[in-house]
């Protein structure tokens, strides 16, 4: 009975996510909103994590798995990325520089305040 609540928490949130982006028109995907929906209702405790730790466990452990379509997926545009890569690179490497600076600041500024 655990899994069936588990389950049907997170797809509810999903489906709530999907529903707001359709009618939105948000250019998220809904996907996304109804994971941000479930991370609310966590925060806030309207959903407690006991109620969807079992899904999420079993999500996490076949995560692998998951991302199989979008590997395969990604070959059907081959030839924009060929196109692309080294704009691709160049973006990659600059947004992980930035993230590197950004928290090596953060760490320096919190380790300074203790």
């Amino acid at each position: 009975m655990n899994y069936i609540r588990s389950f049907a928490i997170v797809m509810i949130c999903f489906f709530l996510g999907q529903g707001i982006q359709h009618f939105s028109g948000l250019p998220i995907p809904g996907s996304i909103i109804g994971l941000f929906i479930l991370f609310i209702s966590l925060v806030t405790g309207i959903c407690r994590a006991e109620w969807v730790e079992s899904t999420c466990n079993l999500l996490i452990k076949h995560m692998a798995l998951l991302f199989v379509p979008v590997g395969v997926g990604l070959m059907n545009y081959l030839g924009v990325i060929e196109n692309n890569a080294a704009i691709i690179f160049a973006s990659t490497l600059g947004s992980t520089i930035i993230v590197l600076i950004v928290i090596g600041l953060a760490v320096h500024h919190k380790e300074k305040e203790s």
